[in-house]
């Protein structure tokens, strides 16, 4: 490779790792595996080695991954006090003997390791001074984290106040937010039934819930955390170890032990040598499907902190530890035939039906294949062998094709160019990866999937499952959600399975969803894009069914939290005559179409419209709700109806230049205190 060829190859690389980068840290959504991200590193790095020059400070083996967004997203960010770098890794254990052997190169006192289970999930430092939470930032860029002290206040193992203890008037923990397969796995569910795109692991799904701005639906995700490290802790301690175990004395989680199986197994193990750790490591490896939650490897460590100290860091990584990740599990088998599912929305989902498989203790028989362009990327054909792995050890997915089993015959799969159950020509937008089925009154499965949406537990809350809404649909009786409101008990008695009781409990969850909040009640439409968490803002932000119907395309995206796509799916929704009179029968029925009112404090900022940039002594969402406990609107982007722009810490400079475009009145948080209290 010449010096030019090495250049070029770098300037890809590093693109290409920037991008894999983003849609991993900040977009939550990665595209490749863990496996195949390392390979494209150890192509860089073997190009900077063979090439010196070619090293700079802003090459992604020089740098961790950032998880920082450009866009503003509500949190306060703050430097941290020691850098929070990344660590080496290996997959292989002549790797691992060897940055045994450089450290024993380097110094002639007795050492030993800690292993601990490599926890897949999200990093987390946290700040307590005189044993209260004080901060809780991620990684962010290394040097630089997002605040997000309120939601991991919603995970119920961490201690909001230390109880009595000898930690130091104020130190750091460190630590990963994971998300159990069981809650991810309702998760998932919980999305799927709304036609919101899956996260694709555990992982992902910890690092997107660490970033929601609502720390009630933080709450309900189910998220735990373990701690693994103590930074420069001012307490006297001489190994790792005895840092795990007194910060487990001060009531923070650390993951020493788990039963499985009926038997408790160490996670943290001290080593004498590497032998130890590796006999540690191969034990997880045959172990780890049995946990409840994902591991990819384990963390080896130098235990002795003096060791530590001496041995530093490198820009990227530190010298005393590494990680031996393992390699996904994967499995052959033969690729039998494709069928084609149709959501509430119409979307049309491939799914391969597959030879049954034993992979990572469960029998796999069908796997998604998301989309045309997925199926296209991997030129996967009927009868091909292919290789199947669990995303996050739960959802199977095709990863690849072994072409050279491939028969000389086999056919292409040909997506389908009409829906299934109804017949409809589909269509597909540019924007969109999946195609649809635009028959949304007349397709069976997007009747009864809308229907099934609006009687779930986050929407209505009415009793009832499939069985129950296919016979409804086949009898002609449900057609839409407001139907539901127009059964009598005798209908009901002529179902199956039906008798008195099930059919007056169905009647009184039928009431009882009358006093559903209109948050809810806007979940329950099924709007395109619509999840609980953007119905909630919504609710909030328009107060009314009214308000939003009649909101452009530009007041819906001046909200920060509507997008184009979004904007354009809630005026589509409500372009549509059958959607105006579901609504207008929802309505009749008494359902409620506008958000409760909030207890007003006062009217001093009654109708002001104010726009809200940069960080303040109190959160986003405290600062809004003041707004609104005192009459004001809060709105996403200046514009002429702006009354004011309040202006925090590092506050936005597009938003600050519009507003002085404007000519609007720019206030700091004193200035609206001021207004709020004499009344102005």
């Amino acid at each position: 490779m010449t010096f030019q060829q090495a250049q070029s190859r770098a300037a890809r690389l590093r693109e290409e790792i920037a991008g894999h980068n983003r849609r991993y840290y900040v977009d939550n959504a990665p595209v490749i595996s863990d496996f195949e991200y390392d390979i494209l590193m150890q192509e860089i790095m073997y190009i900077e080695q063979m090439f010196p020059d070619l090293r700079s400070a802003d090459s992604p083996t020089q740098k961790p991954g950032s998880d920082l967004d450009a866009k503003e997203r509500g949190f306060a960010r703050y430097a941290h006090k020691y850098p929070m770098l990344s660590l080496s890794n290996t997959y292989s254990e002549e790797e691992l003997i060897e940055f045994d052997q450089r450290i024993r190169k380097g110094t002639e006192l007795p050492f030993g390791y800690v292993c601990e289970l490599k926890l897949d999930g999200t990093a987390i430092c946290l700040s307590y001074e005189q044993g209260r939470l004080a901060k809780a930032l991620t990684r962010g860029d290394g040097s630089i984290g997002d605040d997000v002290v309120q939601n991991i206040l919603a995970i119920k193992e961490i201690p909001k106040q230390l109880p009595a203890g000898n930690y130091p008037p104020s130190f750091e923990v460190r630590g990963e937010v994971i998300l159990p397969f069981e809650a991810f796995d309702r998760l998932n569910q919980s999305r799927q039934q709304n036609e919101e795109s899956l996260f694709a692991n555990p992982r992902n799904a910890a690092a997107g819930s660490l970033k929601l701005l609502d720390s009630a639906e933080v709450a309900q995700r189910g998220l735990q955390c373990y701690f693994h490290h103590l930074p420069e802790a001012q307490v006297t301690a001489t190994l790792h170890s005895e840092l795990l175990r007194m910060a487990a004395s001060w009531g923070l989680p650390v993951l020493h032990s788990i039963t499985i199986d009926g038997k408790q197994e160490t996670t943290i193990q001290v080593c004498r040598n590497m032998e130890e750790a590796l006999a540690f490591i191969r034990h997880w490896n045959k172990k780890r499907t049995s946990l409840p939650f994902a591991i990819d490897g384990v963390v080896v460590k130098v235990n002795e902190l003096a060791l530590q100290l001496a041995l530093g860091m490198t820009a990227k990584s530190p010298r005393w530890a590494t990680a031996f990740k393992y390699k996904a599990e994967q499995a052959e088998t033969r690729l039998l035939s494709v069928d084609y599912q149709v959501g509430r929305t119409g979307s049309i989902t491939p799914v391969a039906n597959l030879s049954p498989v034993l992979l990572s203790g469960t029998v796999v028989k069908r796997a998604s294949l998301h989309n045309a362009d997925q199926i296209a990327l991997l030129d996967i054909r009927l009868s091909d062998t292919v290789l199947v792995e669990k995303g996050g050890e739960i959802i199977p997915k095709i990863t690849g094709v072994l072409t050279q089993f491939r028969p000389l015959e086999a056919p292409p799969i040909a997506f389908i160019t009409h829906c299934p159950q109804c017949g409809s020509l589909l269509v597909k937008e540019e924007q969109e990866a999946k195609s649809f089925c635009p028959n949304i009154w007349e397709c069976p499965p997007q009747i009864m999937g809308r229907i099934l949406h609006f009687m779930s537990r986050k929407a209505m809350n009415i009793l009832g499952g499939e069985a129950l809404v296919e016979q409804l649909f086949k009898r002609g009786w449900v057609h839409k959600g407001s139907d539901l409101y127009k059964l009598t008990k005798e209908q009901l008695l002529g179902l199956d399975n039906f008798g008195e009781k099930s059919a007056q409990n169905l009647l009184t969850s039928i009431a009882d969803s009358l006093s559903a909040p209109f948050s809810r009640v806007l979940f329950g439409l099924g709007i395109r894009h619509v999840g609980e968490a953007t119905a909630k803002y919504l609710a909030s932000r328009f107060g009314a069914i009214e308000a939003l119907e009649q909101a452009s395309e530009k007041e819906l995206t001046e909200s920060p939290e509507v997008g184009e796509v979004l904007a354009r799916s809630i005026r589509n929704f409500f372009a549509q005559p059958v959607n105006q009179i579901l609504i207008q029968e929802l309505t009749d029925c008494g359902i409620q179409m506008r958000e409760a009112p909030r207890n007003r404090i006062s009217d001093a900022l009654l109708n002001k419209q104010i726009v809200i940039s940069g960080n303040f002594s109190i959160s986003r969402e405290a600062i809004k709700e003041l707004i609104e406990q005192h009459g004001g609107k809060t709105t996403g982007q200046p514009s002429a109806q702006t009354d004011y722009l309040l202006a925090g810490a590092k506050a936005g400079p597009a938003k600050l230049q519009k507003a002085a475009k404007l000519q609007l009145k720019i206030i700091s948080q004193e200035e609206l205190n001021s207004l709020i209290n004499n009344g102005q």
